[in-house]
């Protein structure tokens, strides 16, 4: 069993994600009967004091349904298109079934660049936490109108396992069209079974992850466990399963639901160290020889220029790096006190000699470990 409350809420506090397959029937227009028995559950776990956030995947997909296109767009200026079309049917459903209950919903549309500034960070969490303090429903989405490919988040999964950082969720719940996760495909084996709890970074979930399905979505198993693994920063667990049963949500409150639960298995970052780790846009990487990479999979340690044996990518003072280690793996990011070019000029090297080598030193580590976040 999920613990219920994070220690810094007053509630228990969830991000539930609905996929597109789900939301739309397949492309065919939203699915308001669904829609409907959700928001059901929406509001009796409101009754019960849960705080919900709402993570709406299905803009484009209804955007192509009322604009009668057939095949998923491929331009950029086609998708947003769509997806502002449906956007407009979507918080429509929303707001009607919520208003039924007597609750009122918040659209919020979030891009990368909202969440790379430090302060628009904060502001987004403040208004997240404003918001549900006043019983207030979020529906999120990702501003797809407006964001482009440096900017996305890529995906809905990944989006809601920010949200769920954002705001020290104590439950990710992804609803998709599968159970769960299985041990293998069940549509190839008849002998396929559920995984029905495990460790975010157990090694079964990289053997049996797979791309989606769907023509209509980004997403796929792949980028649930991803978005499970993402979401443990905060120490949130996460729920993979079926939209399709009836009271799904309920079942879970109850502690009697069919799915896949991944646990954390990582103590909860600190706020700062969770926005360096959600960021999505590195800038370049480094390389670590063993010693380096064994420190800091230690904790509590800076990175000095020693451990580094080789450097990819332009970066400047202050931007986001990746540490790799000897397999080609990202271990931590962090934000770096050196450019490309002068890490290029130290790595390998004592910090005692830095000044010798640059003419100067800003800082005697590359990265100090109040800015290094393990991934």
């Amino acid at each position: 069993m999920n613990k219920q409350t994070n220690k810094n809420n007053a509630r228990p506090r969830w991000v539930v994600k609905i996929g597109s397959s789900l939301i739309t029937n397949d492309g065919q227009g939203l699915n308001l009967a669904a829609i409907e028995s959700w928001m059901q559950d929406f509001a009796a776990l409101r009754e019960r004091d849960i705080e919900l956030i709402l993570v709406s995947s299905g803009a484009v997909a209804e955007g192509m349904a009322r604009l009668g296109m057939t095949q998923r767009p491929h331009t950029l200026h086609e998708l947003q298109a769509a997806a502002a079309v449906g956007q407009m049917g979507l918080v429509q459903a929303y707001e009607q079934y919520l208003q039924a209950h007597r609750l009122h919903s918040a659209q919020i549309l979030l891009t990368h660049d909202d969440l790379r500034d430090r302060s628009r960070y904060i502001n987004a969490r403040s208004t997240l936490c404003t918001l549900l303090n006043l019983g207030v429903v979020p529906v999120v989405n990702e501003n797809d109108t407006v964001a482009t490919d440096e900017i996305r988040f890529g995906d809905n999964d990944n989006l809601a396992a920010l949200v769920a950082n954002l705001i020290d969720a104590d439950r990710l719940i992804i609803l998709t069209d599968q159970v769960g996760v299985y041990n293998k495909n069940p549509a190839q084996y008849e002998d396929a079974e559920l995984i029905t709890n495990c460790s975010a970074h157990d090694p079964i979930l990289d053997l049996v992850a797979g791309p989606s399905h769907h023509a209509l979505g980004r997403g796929g198993m792949i980028t649930k466990i991803s978005a499970a693994r993402r979401a443990q920063r905060s120490g949130t667990a996460t729920i993979i399963m079926s939209g399709q049963t009836e009271h799904a949500l309920l079942s879970v409150a109850d502690d009697d639901y069919v799915g896949t639960t991944i646990h954390p298995t990582i103590e909860a970052m600190t706020a700062r160290k969770q926005w360096i780790a959600n960021q999505l846009q590195v800038v370049g990487k480094l390389y670590l020889d063993a010693g380096a990479s064994g420190v800091l999979n230690s904790g509590g340690a800076s990175l000095l220029a020693v451990g580094v044996t080789s450097v990819d990518g332009d970066f400047q003072r202050g931007d986001l790096v990746a540490c790799m280690n000897n397999d080609g793996q990202e271990i931590a990011r962090g934000l770096i006190n050196y450019s490309a070019a002068e890490t290029r000029q130290i790595m390998g090297k004592s910090s005692q000699d830095i000044e010798g080598i640059l003419g100067y030193v800003d800082e005697s580590e590359l990265i100090h470990r109040d800015n290094l976040a393990l991934i």
